[in-house]
């Protein structure tokens, strides 16, 4: 229970951060740093708990390369889900009477940029915390946090820069982004995440990769 609470906790302060970021806040600059860092902090918070994954693409992702149990893939799933609308529970709170604008997307322009950086993301977690050449690193969330920091300054204009389902999730929830856009976040991160793991098992073979050398590593579930 412990690591789905972590998983809860690290998704809601993500989304609870892109919400007041973006939300009448003024200065767009300040978002992706904002996202970028809140990630990169709950990722060092809860690694040793549950892998803070707090993205079900990553969570898909880390399950082909062999590091999560299986029997933990829908708890994860449903915490990370549950965090990202509380979040935006607290975020209507917080900038009530505000007014919002869904973003308009270009369909194809939005898959291909959410593929893109939610496969750069799921392909840095695997490479940064679970490779062998990188075994014991105290950077993989300085490198997870700037890899979202980096797709949401590329291409946040684009596709809203979610390279997350639960945050796909939360923007819709907030009216950031239509529901009828939700489709196209599901298929490019889940995709993407596919996409990543065959790539780094094909470039890593098992006996060249094992997790991070700890009690509890990060991004493989404890047992």
């Amino acid at each position: 229970m412990n690591k789905y609470i972590a998983e809860f906790i690290g998704t809601f302060f993500l989304v609870l951060t892109i919400g007041l970021s973006v939300i009448g806040a003024g200065a767009t600059v300040i978002a992706p740093l904002a996202i970028g860092a809140a990630l990169m902090v709950m990722i060092y918070a809860g690694g040793h708990i549950s892998g803070a994954h707090y993205n079900p693409a990553v969570t898909l992702g880390v399950l082909i390369r062999g590091k999560v149990n299986a029997g933990d893939v829908i708890p994860y799933i449903i915490a990370q889900l549950a965090g990202a609308a509380l979040a935006t529970v607290a975020v209507k709170f917080f900038r009530t009477g505000v007014d919002i604008t869904p973003m308009v997307v270009q369909v194809g322009p939005a898959l291909l940029a959410e593929f893109l950086f939610t496969f750069a993301l799921v392909y840095v977690v695997l490479n940064a915390a679970t490779a062998e050449g990188t075994s014991g690193n105290s950077f993989y969330g300085l490198a997870i946090g700037m890899t979202v920091m980096t797709g949401a300054f590329a291409v946040g204009s684009i596709s809203g820069g979610a390279f997350n389902p639960a945050v796909a999730l939360g923007i819709s929830m907030l009216g950031l982004s239509s529901w009828s856009n939700l489709w196209i976040y599901l298929v490019a991160n889940f995709s993407a995440a596919i996409v990543a793991a065959v790539i780094f098992n094909l470039i890593n073979p098992p006996a060249q990769s094992t997790p991070i050398a700890t009690d509890e590593p990060p991004y493989e579930t404890p047992r």
